[in-house]
């Protein structure tokens, strides 16, 4: 089966109720991320080699844009979670790959550190993105970050947060770390933010300190300001141009939120109803 026809039977039941009461009621989609994770949607950038779809960008791109017809709030959520995954997919290890690829963790980014949106407003916007406040502590093999990280997508929904710290003893640079949302002393606050679209449960997360094992660091200690100019923002800021975009072949088969002769409504319709 391909994505596109994957995606085209997620869609079909996310047009309803799901997408009403993320628009509405402000409720995480979780059914969608359930039904996307089955139908290897979550895992769709993740190389053949570990079960995922083996795609890209455009691939993506086309998913989030598509989705977000029908409910932005889960267009949000993919959004995030394929521009971490493509952290992840070039520095993290077999086992969690394996684990996206298989629809078992949905992952999300982690590196804001301002309450004010600015991503996609020139490249002066994202500068937020390369100078981190965040504090990383090493003991052993233990390390400890404290940091109030701000506009996290499925803030307590997501499996796994792709974050951002100063450098453990690299002299200038970023230290970017999969840091799993059970970790202990993670904190989310019970009612999520006002940022993002309503029901992407974007929020703030705390971790004052949160204790992770060294080796979920994501390549290099130093070495993520690379990998945030040259993957995580190209990455983001195309997919986020994509949730305001109309999908690149307006197929009704493709996409309900197009059907004339479907009662289905877009969430934005349901919103404004």
């Amino acid at each position: 089966m391909s994505y596109r026809t994957a995606l085209s039977e997620v869609l079909t039941g996310l047009a309803g109720p799901v997408a009403e009461a993320a628009a509405v009621r402000g409720r995480f989609p979780r059914g969608a991320v359930t039904a996307l994770g089955r139908a290897g949607l979550l895992g769709l950038s993740v190389s053949t080699e570990f079960g995922g779809g083996g795609r890209g960008l455009p691939e993506a791109v086309d998913v989030v844009a598509r989705t977000a017809r029908v409910c932005p709030a889960t267009a949000a959520v993919l959004r995030s979670h394929y521009a971490a995954v493509a952290v992840v997919e070039a520095h993290g290890g077999p086992w969690l790959r394996a684990e996206i690829a298989a629809g078992r963790h949905l992952a999300s980014l982690a590196l804001a550190e301002s309450e004010e949106e600015r991503v996609g407003e020139g490249p002066r916007a994202d500068s937020e993105f390369l100078v981190p406040r965040s504090v990383a502590t090493r003991s052993g093999e233990v390390v400890a970050l404290r940091a109030r990280k701000q506009r996290v997508v499925a803030a307590g929904e997501a499996d796994l947060y792709v974050w951002s710290s100063r450098p453990l003893a690299a002299p200038e640079g970023l230290t970017l770390w999969a840091v799993p949302a059970h970790a202990p002393d993670l904190f989310v606050p019970a009612r999520p933010g006002t940022s993002g679209p309503r029901g992407s449960a974007t929020s703030t997360v705390f971790a004052d300190p949160v204790l992770v094992p060294a080796e979920v660091m994501l390549g290099a200690d130093g070495a993520g300001l690379d990998v945030v100019l040259r993957t995580v923002l190209p990455w983001l800021l195309e997919l986020r141009a994509a949730e305001t975009r109309r999908p690149t072949l307006l197929d009704p088969a493709m996409d309900p939120a197009l059907d004339p002769g479907s009662s289905r409504r877009p969430a934005g319709s349901l919103a404004a109803s």
